[in-house]
Parts: structure tokens; C-alpha cells; sequence
């Protein structure tokens, strides 16, 4: 291959991956692969907003992340798949542990309106009251945050990772409407684009 032209490829395959995150971040979302994190428990997972249920450990993620907001539909994290490792108590700051990892896929959304504490990053303030980048609110139904949280401590700070579905166990249920989306699911890691983002972050 010619330089010219090895030139004009490495140009476009740039021009190619600046769409795929422009996409990714539109509406002022931050949607990074791994990082600091806060972690809560909730029940109730049956119509989550991502529009499809699933039997396996799932969660719910903090608006900023999840890249949509309450009625818009799926947000860009929809259907991906984290491992997710507490390793503190913001409440009990000398509880030394134990902590376990857990890997779940994201079906719902934590908004950030009512849930300041957790959920309430923005673009203008990234993390949350606990320091945290991303909150992930475990399904108590689907068994996530009784294999996540120690007895006694309903409340965790630690970090995570986004993982790919393979590492998670458990199946998807069936839509519950149109639009609904869990493409993360077979996407690449951040910063590859699967349900996309809707409206415009907090």
C-alpha cells in the first residue's frame, strides 16, 4: 500500500472511530469502561427501563452512564455487562469486608432526580456524593445483591468493570415494548455504540 493511501485509510478508519464516540457521548453522557463506583440495593426489576427483563444478576445504572433519562427508553447502556467489586462501607468506614465481585448486565435506570446521593452525577459534578463515577443499583429480585453485599451492609463503594456478556450468567426475557433495546449485550467495550444515547444528561 502506498503511503497516499495508507494515509487516506488511517484517515477515515479516525474519521470512523470519532463517529462511533461522537454517537456514544451525544447529549453530554459519560460513559466510560471502567472506574470508581457506588453501589445500592432495590427491588422491583420487573419492567425496567432498557424495556427487557432478564433472569440472570442485573442492576440498574446512574443516569449520567446509563445515557437516557425516565421515558425516553434505553440508554446506551442498556444490555452491557459490568464486573462490579465493593470494597468499602461509606457508612462503616472500619468494616474491612469480606467483598465480592459480581458481573451484572444493565437493564434499568437509577435516575438522578430523587436520588442525589447515589445518582446524582452531571456533567458539571461527574461523581456522585460517595466520590463515585457510576452507581449501580442491584436487583435484589434477580439475586445480584444477595451475592453482592455483605450481611448487614446494604450500602458499598468500590469500582468496576465493563466485561464482555459472555462472563455473565443468566438470559434475556422478552420485550416489553417497541424500542425497547439490550444491544450492549454484543457490542465491543466503551466507546463502541449499541442501544445508543437519548435526550441530553443532568
Amino acid at each position: 500500500m502506498s503511503l497516499k493511501h495508507l494515509a487516506v485509510s488511517t484517515f477515515l478508519f479516525a474519521l470512523a472511530g470519532a463517529s462511533a464516540i461522537d454517537k456514544r457521548a451525544d447529549g453530554g453522557y459519560i460513559q466510560n469502561a471502567s472506574g470508581s463506583a457506588s453501589f445500592t440495593q432495590y427491588s422491583g426489576c420487573g419492567s425496567p427501563a432498557c424495556g427487557i427483563p432478564a433472569s440472570g444478576f442485573t442492576a440498574a445504572m446512574s443516569q449520567l452512564a446509563f445515557g437516557s433519562a425516565s421515558g425516553l427508553g434505553a440508554g446506551d447502556a442498556c444490555g452491557r455487562c459490568f464486573a462490579v467489586t465493593g470494597s468499602a462501607d461509606p457508612y462503616s468506614p472500619g468494616f474491612t469486608g469480606p467483598f465480592s465481585t459480581v458481573v451484572v448486565k444493565i437493564t434499568d435506570l437509577c435516575p438522578a432526580q430523587g436520588n442525589e446521593e447515589w445518582c446524582g452525577q452531571s456533567q458539571s459534578s461527574p461523581t456522585n456524593q460517595h466520590g463515585a463515577s457510576v452507581h449501580f443499583d442491584l436487583c435484589e429480585d434477580s439475586g445480584a445483591a444477595g451475592a453482592f453485599f455483605p450481611s448487614g451492609h446494604g450500602a458499598l463503594t468500590g469500582s468496576y468493570q465493563e466485561v464482555p456478556c459472555s462472563q455473565w450468567s443468566g438470559s434475556d426475557g422478552n420485550p416489553l415494548w417497541t424500542g425497547a433495546c439490550l444491544s450492549g449485550e454484543n457490542a465491543s467495550i466503551w466507546p463502541s455504540t449499541g442501544c445508543g444515547n437519548k435526550g441530553t444528561a443532568p
